[in-house]
């Protein structure tokens, strides 16, 4: 008797601040330099953790109120039907967990997820965190402070080269809400094989060349990825 197994084609998903910001997570853009009024220089960079960690702290803390008060959109919900047909890995640039929270099981944070402390000493060692705030005091095991696990400005994205690994073995590649302006996650679409279908999805369409095989989706995360995901799932 002969049996036939039949692999899931791999779809990998670059997600971006639109899809969180249709939850109502502000979200930051670097056109002012600005995060909801802060300069990023004084709440996310290594050196503002040096100067004032407690403002860093309460910068995070708040950032993580506002996560744990949202749900999850449509977007998010339609991203983890997919796993229903295909071998799906989503890569985000944000920080929050709503994903997760839609039912998404494979999911790769490139800047660190808010719901997670690390040492300050060993970035390896991680905490969840139970509630909004993380306060100063808290220590790991090392009886270093506690930080947000979030990547920051100036400090290496440790999983970049491993989504890069995911990209180049894409089947599907979709871009959902990112301008493709922060570096290095910009540079993500470059490892995608050419002749590999890529949708993306936001309303003002980033520029992305060397895919003849590319459909832009000019719409928002909520309207645009569900239509999309209904095409994909037939």
């Amino acid at each position: 008797m002969l049996i036939f197994i039949t692999m899931k084609q791999q779809l990998i998903v670059l997600t971006g601040a639109g899809i969180s910001a249709e939850s109502g997570l502000k979200t930051f853009r670097d056109s002012d330099g600005l995060w909801e009024g802060y300069d990023i220089n004084e709440v996310a960079t290594p050196e503002a953790w040096e100067r004032n960690p407690a403002l860093v702290q309460d910068f995070y803390n708040q950032r993580r109120k506002s996560v744990l008060e949202v749900s999850p959109n449509a977007a998010h919900y339609a991203l983890a039907k997919l796993e229903e047909k295909y071998d799906v890995t989503i890569i985000t640039q944000n920080i929050d967990d709503l994903h997760e929270r839609a039912g998404s099981t494979n999911v790769m944070h490139l800047h660190g997820i808010i719901t997670k402390s690390q040492s300050s000493k060993n970035p390896r060692i991680t905490y969840p965190i139970k509630g909004w705030e993380l306060r100063m005091g808290e220590t790991c095991r090392l009886g270093s402070q506690l930080r947000p696990h979030v990547v920051w400005f100036g400090e290496m994205v440790p999983m970049i080269e491993p989504a890069a690994k995911l990209c180049a073995k894409a089947d599907v590649f979709i871009l959902v809400g990112s301008s493709l302006a922060v570096y290095p996650a910009s540079g993500l679409v470059n490892h995608v094989p050419t002749g590999v279908p890529m949708y993306v999805v936001d309303p003002k369409i980033p520029n992305v060349y060397g895919f003849p095989d590319m459909t832009k989706i000019e719409e928002k995360a909520t309207i645009g990825v569900p239509d999309l995901v209904d095409e994909l799932m037939k």
